[in-house]
């Protein structure tokens, strides 16, 4: 009887693996392309299929802000899904990630597919569905022949918030039947769209950075296997053929022959497919290999061969659209694109198998021996903000990069970041080295390389993030290689008490968690105050900026106060320290009219029509998740209806006001104390404006000496030829650079800072100084620019030029930001900025 059951068992067994998998038109009840599939049914499906098919797996790696899953399917033959976690092993040991006693599976490539990182791209996540199935099914015999080589790894929606929002919008607005006119309501969508996630952040600019949780969350499964293909899926204007690689130039330097070379094998294997079919395509235009932090990039600096697909359609898609040559572009189409890139690029890694394990086995192998960049240490002298270094730690932990402590003195040198010049140094004990030789070495100099070497001026995004000055560190690039350090330690943070007798605690201010201290401390009913100047109470020094809280302002919180005041500091790590007495040193005791009182801020924040979704959802963020500040939103539409006078702060992010605000009276507002806080574009609203200060000149003076260099620009351009035209307008144009500012750090908008401070300029937009205010920080000469692309003309028309400045009316103020301290919020020292903004500017 026993053999009899076994029998059976194995029956069923086999039974099971050749059994009939629903397509997904059977599971959803219509055919892909004839409607929208909620995110939860998709999950759904790839929970069937795992089901169903024992090579094949679902993982769930995190969860959104809106409580969706993320998750990652494994699919690959019977034999090599029962060996998937050695294969894993034995290519993190490949890597030299990981000590493990698993060899072989050098046949063995990993594809990695990522669908629909962008929400409105939505046609990605369709697609991921008929990819798994033509993977699941027994029957498609190619496929079967290509997993017995393949790990493929299928992520069906990167961003499933913001594709909800696109899904759920689109089902409410879809013609019965769908209308393909572009006129159409289903073809436009309104504020924010779909394209961001819940905080609103662009997920394919935020790998390298890691700023929102479903990128953390991914990047944590993303390393345990280090993939040798990924490819992300994703859709532009409606008007546009498909694009796959190979990719445009700029391609980073570091980035090797082999993966340049399998890009263009993959591409001529889309291209017979496409052809095949009469499908138009582009490579080789529009989309580089260069900014770091893209889903094609990243990969890429980690060995793998790293590729963006593009269908044309996007949000303006729909089901069904007609595009400006007549043709009827449908979801259908789109889908089937898709599924064919997909598979193709399975294809080619299968038949290359062998040689992209290799060529990721070299790769490692060159990175930890011999790295082929031009700066083989970088060196980040040991800096007396904990909170700077904790942060900078924490990003490299989370990459894996490795890093030391120096244990001792030595002379070297290098290039110096601060003042981009080779210098000799003095190495001390303590300051951190990075060498390139190791696993991560390509990224690691991609992300600390002072400038990026162009092949091409024209790029897709910004050209130029380099972590020290986007920290603000003092931090050397060597050509030569710096024997490592000891093994870093983890600094333990040593508790703060009650002090019975503390006339005060006093609280630094030097980055956005000592902003988040005061956040928690005033919500708690603490009153606060701020040094404008620097002082010292027993030889202590405490620099301008440092918050204040004294017992006699807190009396009413009876024995609480210093309880209160020590919880929040033990619980952010924060180094508070009691004084006994508000008798000083040096400056001014802590009873002087120059320790401004910090009234809390009640802020007002515009979203909605006429603003950047982006820039939104930046400060957005950065209320609810950096410093956990109560913040109100307000619909653009509803703005007039709002009584400013319950607020005493209001924000404008990157936007166009002009007609937003017409009913209200914002002078009227601001000169009975209120406090403007505006950014980018927001500042056209202001610029000539009667009753402000902010113009594009200064003066008379410096607008016909600036005209008239632009008036030999002029003449240039006419005479430019027409196939040359990109070229002249990028004179014009400044792609991301970072200029080192001269800074006013006795203002309360820029305390906590040196006298200079980095910032990252996407426009060219130029404003003069303000007359008889505040130009706090300033771009003075024409070097000011230290790392990436700015445009020969511009550079020429920046100088004397303001960027952060403040104009006081009556009892209010008007803080000025040209740039945007809090762009991507990766940016991690424009954070105290904005704090500064909000907190400081306007308490005297």
């Amino acid at each position: 009887m026993k053999k009899i059951y076994t029998l059976l068992a194995i029956l069923f067994t086999v039974s099971s693996l050749f059994a009939q998998i629903p397509t997904p038109a059977e599971f959803l009840g219509y055919e892909l392309g004839e409607r929208f599939t909620p995110h939860y049914r998709v999950i759904d499906y790839f929970e069937l299929i795992a089901e169903e098919v024992p090579n094949i797996s679902l993982t769930q790696y995190g969860e959104t802000n809106e409580y969706r899953p993320l998750v990652l399917a494994f699919i690959s033959s019977p034999e090599n899904f029962d060996q998937l976690e050695n294969i894993r092993k034995a290519n993190l040991k490949r890597a030299g990630l990981l000590e493990a006693s698993e060899n072989g599976f050098e046949d063995i490539a990993i594809v990695w597919l990522s669908y629909n990182v962008h929400g409105n791209e939505s046609v990605s996540t369709e697609a991921s569905m008929q990819v798994l199935y033509d993977l699941a099914n027994k029957n498609n015999t190619q496929a079967q022949e290509w997993l017995k080589n393949t790990v493929v790894m299928i992520d069906p929606c990167i961003n499933p918030d913001g594709r909800e929002r696109y899904v759920n919008w689109y089902q409410q607005k879809v013609g019965a039947p769908n209308n393909p006119s572009p006129d159409a309501w289903e073809h436009n969508e309104p504020w924010p769209g779909g394209r961001a996630n819940h905080y609103l952040f662009d997920l394919n600019r935020d790998w390298a950075w890691l700023t929102q949780k479903e990128s953390r969350k991914r990047l944590e499964i993303y390393n345990q296997w280090l993939p040798h293909v990924h490819a992300d899926f994703h859709e532009q204007g409606v008007n546009s053929p498909y694009y796959f690689a190979p990719a445009a130039e700029p391609y980073h330097k570091l980035i090797t022959d082999w993966q340049r070379d399998l890009q263009t094998q993959i591409g001529e294997n889309n291209a017979r497919y496409f052809d095949e079919e009469g499908w138009l395509y582009f490579t080789r235009e529009r989309f580089d290999l260069l900014y770091p932090s893209y889903g094609d990039t990243y990969p890429t600096y980690n060995g793998a061969i790293g590729m963006t697909y593009e269908q044309g359609g996007s949000g303006r898609a729909g089901l069904a659209v007609l595009t400006e040559e007549g043709d009827t572009l449908t979801l259908t189409d789109r889908i089937a694109h898709h599924v064919t890139t997909s598979l193709s690029t399975i294809e080619v890694s299968s038949k290359n198998a062998s040689r992209v394990v290799e060529e990721f086995d070299n790769f490692f192998v060159q990175a930890v021996n011999n790295p082929t960049g031009k700066y083989k240490s970088f060196v980040i002298k040991k800096s007396d903000n904990e909170d700077k270094w904790q942060a900078l730690q924490k990003l490299l932990n989370t990459h894996e990069i490795e890093y030391s402590i120096s244990n001792i003195s030595r002379n070297v040198s290098g290039f110096n970041y601060q003042n981009s010049s080779n210098e000799s140094f003095r190495m001390e004990s303590g300051d951190m080295i990075l060498s390139a030789y190791q696993p991560k070495s390509v990224l690691l100099q991609v992300l600390f390389e002072p400038e990026a070497e162009l092949s091409d001026s024209i790029t897709y995004d910004i050209t130029a993030w380099s972590i020290p000055y986007a920290y603000d560190l003092q931090a050397y690039a060597l050509s030569a290689r710096v024997s490592d350090g000891q093994a870093p330690e983890q600094s333990e943070f040593e508790p703060v008490a009650v002090q019975d007798n503390a006339y005060a605690y006093v609280a630094p201010w030097k980055s956005v968690e000592d902003v988040k201290f005061l956040s928690k401390v005033i919500q708690a009913g603490v009153r606060a105050r701020y040094a404008g100047n620097e002082f010292t109470i027993n030889g202590q020094r405490f620099p301008a900026g440092s918050i204040i809280m004294t017992r006699a302002n807190n009396e009413d919180m009876d024995e609480v106060f210093d309880e209160t005041v020590v919880e929040i500091a033990n619980e952010l790590k924060q180094n508070v320290l009691a004084v006994t007495t508000g008798f000083v040193g040096s400056g001014y005791d802590l009873g002087s009219g120059e320790v401004h009182y910090i009234e809390p801020p009640k802020v007002l924040l515009i979203g909605g029509e006429g603003t950047s979704s982006l820039a939104f959802g930046e400060i957005w963020y950065f209320f609810e998740q950096d410093i956990e500040y109560p913040v109100t939103v307000v619909d653009s539409k509803d703005i007039n209806d709002v009584d400013l006078s319950d607020y005493n702060t209001l924000i404008l992010p990157d936007g166009r006001y002009d007609d937003m605000l017409s009913d209200l009276d914002l002078e009227a507002w601001i000169s009975q104390g209120g406090k403007v806080i505006a950014l980018e574009d927001a500042l056209e609203y202001f610029e000539g404006k009667e009753g402000y200060s902010l113009s594009e000149y200064s003066s008379e003076q410096e607008k016909q000496r600036i005209e008239s260099r632009q008036d030999v620009v002029a003449e240039s351009n006419r005479l430019a030829s027409y196939g040359q035209r990109e070229r002249r307008d990028i004179s014009n144009y400044i792609s991301g650079g970072i200029f080192k500012l001269q800074l006013d750090n006795t203002h309360p908008l820029a305390l906590g800072y040196p006298s200079y401070y980095y910032t990252l300029k996407r426009g060219s937009k130029r404003y003069g100084y303000l007359e008889n205010d505040w130009n706090v920080g300033t771009i003075r000469d024409q070097n000011a620019l230290v790392s990436g692309f700015a445009g020969s003309e511009i550079l020429k028309k920046l100088p004397e030029s303001l960027v952060f400045g403040v104009e006081g009316k009556g009892n209010g103020e008007l803080v000025y930001m040209v740039d945007n301290p809090l762009f991507r919020a990766f940016w991690y020292n424009g954070k105290l900025m904005f704090g500064n903004a909000l907190f400081l500017v306007g308490q005297n």
